[in-house]
């Protein structure tokens, strides 16, 4: 929870615009974006260009809220932990109370926008999604459980199940296995990070795999997650959402991920440390490139026909 000497602190300097966008993890928002741009052009029901970029640009500053709702609420650890020192709120930028009236006052704008511009359905799932990052990932999850990142990792799926809905109104399959692919992607991910930062959880008192469990545990975790994950991202090409390039584009990058994977599971802890996590590091970039190239494979297959149509 946030330390109340972040509630009324002062500005080192005066804060920038750069300072405020920065409190909405930019970084997190363009996945965000893309992956529901990419559920949007999917759907079998085209949208009217301005509706559509309306639509993305509220699913867009929704992501910012939750952003800045978060970094609210874990200003006392993200003050602690080295990869997130320099946010805007421990570094003295912004003030944590700010942070939290910019996250308030975007989400309420987001959803009701969302709502005019596309439909209830979609503003739902947006306003749930706020929630569940803001409320039951970052208020409970977070530091209570080791699974905090494997049911967290729901709110970073649902953009693409959004983007379908602002284009149908309705539910159907195919979000669902982008979701999915998400969802199962988010643990392997952090894992591997977790591997070569656990002294910043462990300082933050931040119950990560690898504090509670260990190391060992975690690299057998990644790649028991892994598995699935690649059945279903391969699988995923059979379905109405994917076709030849996506299933070219899968199966490479799940061989390396599969890969990856087993490298890290086999490591011994002196070892990785010897190396300095090279292979660790490795994967954690991977799979930084993982979501985009699938999705963009999504997004090529949803595409192609038409661009086909063009030039035949």
């Amino acid at each position: 929870m946030t330390d109340v000497s972040y509630q009324n602190q002062t500005h080192e300097a005066e804060a920038s615009l750069g300072d405020y966008f920065a409190l909405m993890k930019p970084r997190v928002m363009q996945l965000v974006v893309f992956t529901a741009v990419v559920g949007l052009l999917a759907a079998p029901i085209g949208v009217h260009p301005v509706i559509a970029f309306a639509s993305i640009l509220f699913v867009a500053i929704g992501a910012g809220a939750s952003g800045a709702l978060n970094m609210w609420w874990d200003a006392d650890i993200d003050g602690i932990m080295h990869r997130t020192a320099k946010r805007p709120i421990p570094a003295g930028k912004v003030t944590a109370d700010e942070a939290k009236v910019l996250g308030f006052a975007l989400s309420g704008m987001a959803v009701i926008m969302l709502a005019l511009s596309a439909n209830l359905l979609a503003a739902g799932l947006l306003a749930f999604t706020i929630f569940f990052y803001v409320v039951i990932y970052s208020m409970w999850l977070k530091r209570s459980t080791p699974q905090n990142i494997v049911i967290g990792g729901a709110a970073g799926a649902f953009p693409p199940v959004i983007g379908w809905v602002v284009a149908t109104g309705s539910m159907a399959l195919e979000p669902w296995l982008m979701f999915a692919l998400i969802f199962m992607w988010t643990p392997p991910h952090f894992w591997a990070l977790a591997l070569f930062m656990k002294a910043d959880y462990h300082d933050a008192g931040v119950p990560m795999l690898t504090v509670t469990h260990g190391r060992t545990s975690t690299r057998k975790h990644i790649l028991a997650y892994t598995v699935p994950l690649a059945l279903l991202a391969v699988g995923t090409a059979f379905t109405s959402i994917g076709g030849p390039v996506y299933l070219v584009i899968a199966l490479v990058l799940n061989a390396l991920f599969l890969k990856g994977a087993y490298n890290i599971w086999k490591r011994e802890e002196a070892q990785a440390e010897a190396d300095e996590y090279k292979v660790e590091k490795s994967f954690f970039r991977l799979s930084l490139w993982y979501l985009f190239l699938h999705f963009g494979a999504i997004l090529a297959e949803a595409l192609l026909p038409a661009a086909w149509g063009i030039w035949a």
